[in-house]
């Protein structure tokens, strides 16, 4: 249908461009939006009802919103604006540019600008950026029946009704019930009688990483977002988290990767801005990996006196990487997720010991059988060889293991001592290890 759909509006044949489009929903109009030029996309926007067009745009990119919002007259803003979910039209203002920006406040009521100017200064990524204020308040006074005739009245403009906040007169927030609960009890008990008052919440504040962590740890749908003199000022809603649980994953990625994160989607970048990126590291990399060399011109005179010994530099030093890199990928995502803690130090120690120690002598001795066997090298040299794999591996393992703890109890990031930083330091440690190895097994 979709390609049905852009051929139609190449042939210009409108009519049935809306009767298609009409059959599908939000998400894939927002697809197929996005595929047209811009022009053509605001032409497809315009045929859509007002209510659809709403929902479509909160799907699109923000460079299409942008795109569709440079075209569209002040008073179809001012639709879309007031139509939007709250913490949506919050995302998109954030991401726009001053002139759009401007544009957009222009056609908003006066109370929703100094909403909207509040939520803006809130810090990037806390909870208070995040939160909306579209959610259901009741007081803990009313009876059910009161309570559903209410959300009746007032839900249709909520982006959730399916848990609702009980406040006081000063909007301190006393519990929570939640529809399905409201729905099954007599008409006539009051909600102080049925709302939990055991509430989970966060803080404006509070990064949104906690709060995603919160959300994982007691399935939640919504959470309460309070100020600090533990006032209800909004929610979380479960959407809101999904963007969040992806972004900070993307950031992580960026970081093992040994990137500077960024936001900018890969075929929107600038290339300077790609490059400068990715320079930083690679750069402070690159120097540390001297060391390395100054290590092999140390023990040039081993690799003189058994030159095959060199043969082997590669293989030890991309085991010995690949080997951290595993560990330190399991605890960093350990880690993100809250199964591991700064306080599981030693057991995370002796569990890689133990882990290493098997996965170093299966590889060293299947390289001993090969080495000695099979290539038919000299019995010292073999042993040479397969001792300082596995001692490698286990230092590798352990060295993997321990520094993205070391980190965290640090306040970094543990995502930044992952792969890279990881295989740089083991094999420095794995060509230090195996010329000292050859220097004393073969008395040189």
């Amino acid at each position: 249908m979709k390609e049905r759909i852009i051929a139609f509006m190449n042939e210009k044949r409108f009519k049935e461009v809306r009767s298609e489009i009409l059959q599908l929903n939000s998400v894939n109009v927002a697809d197929i939006l996005e595929e047209l030029d811009t022009n053509e996309a605001v032409i497809l926007f315009r045929m859509l009802p007002k209510d659809m067009a709403v929902e479509v745009f909160s799907y699109l990119s923000n460079e299409q919103q942008r795109n569709i919002i440079d075209s569209i007259t002040d008073k179809e803003i001012k639709h879309i604006m007031d139509e939007l979910f709250f913490d949506d039209m919050i995302d998109f203002i954030e991401e726009m540019p001053a002139n759009i920006v401007k544009k957009i406040l222009k056609n908003t009521k006066e109370e929703e600008r100094v909403l909207i100017n509040q939520f803006l200064n809130y810090p990037e990524n806390s909870a208070g950026s995040l939160m909306t204020i579209e959610y259901v308040d009741l007081r803990k006074d009313m009876t059910v029946r009161q309570a559903i005739d209410h959300i009746k009245e007032t839900g249709i403009e909520k982006e959730t009704i399916y848990t609702c906040y009980v406040t006081d007169a000063n909007r301190k927030l006393e519990g929570i019930v939640s529809l399905r609960k409201l729905v099954i009890t007599p008409d006539e008990k009051n909600i102080e009688e049925i709302m939990n008052k055991n509430v989970v919440y966060v803080h404006t504040h509070d990064d949104q990483e906690v709060v995603a962590h919160l959300f994982k740890k007691y399935d939640l749908i919504a959470i309460p977002v309070l100020d600090k003199e533990e006032r209800l000022t909004g929610i979380i809603t479960i959407d809101d988290i999904v963007d969040v649980i992806e972004q900070e994953n993307t950031e992580d990625f960026q970081k093992m990767a040994g990137m500077e994160p960024s936001e900018i989607e890969y075929l929107d970048a600038n290339f300077l801005t790609l490059a400068k990126n990715r320079i930083t590291w690679l750069l402070i990399l690159m120097i540390s990996a001297t060391f390395t060399g100054r290590i092999i011109q140390k023990f040039e005179d081993v690799l003189q006196s058994v030159v095959v010994l060199a043969a082997f530099i590669p293989m030890l030093m991309d085991t010995g990487g690949n080997a951290g890199a595993q560990s330190s990928t399991l605890i960093i995502r350990g880690l993100a997720l809250g199964e591991i803690k700064t306080k599981d130090f030693f057991r995370v120690i002796v569990k890689e010991l133990i882990v290493s120690t098997v996965v170093g002598i299966a590889l060293a001795g299947i390289n001993f059988v090969r080495i000695y066997y099979i290539e038919k090298i000299d019995l010292k040299i073999s042993i040479t060889v397969t001792g300082t794999l596995f001692l490698t591996v286990v230092l590798a393992k352990v060295v993997g293991g321990v520094l993205p703890i070391v980190a965290r109890k640090c306040k970094l990031d543990p995502a930044i001592m992952a792969s890279p930083l990881i295989t740089t330091i083991v094999d420095a440690v794995a060509l230090v290890v195996y010329f000292s190895f050859a220097s004393w097994i073969l008395g040189i």
